[in-house]
């Protein structure tokens, strides 16, 4: 499945909070009351493709995007571990 950059720095915003938590991460925030926030066009990307629920205050990963989220972070372990 092909998606934007927008789409995928959703994910890369739930692999670091994953990664610094060491907590499974099922949903991430919209707005982080810092200035960050989801753009609409990767939720709506993401919302059609099937891959999240979007509220008003979060987007809450389905089972395949959490999938996403760890393959992701199991990839960039294995590129940086011989760095």
């Amino acid at each position: 499945m092909a998606l934007s950059d927008k789409a995928l720095s959703v994910f890369a915003f739930a692999a670091y909070h994953q990664l610094e938590s060491g907590q499974k991460v099922s949903r991430v925030v919209r707005r982080d009351g810092a200035g960050h926030r989801a753009d609409p066009e990767a939720v709506a990307e993401l919302e059609q493709a099937g891959l999240i629920e979007a509220t008003p205050d979060a987007l809450v990963l389905r089972p395949q995007a959490e999938a996403m989220v760890e393959t992701g972070i199991t990839a960039l372990r294995r590129a940086l571990a011989g760095a």
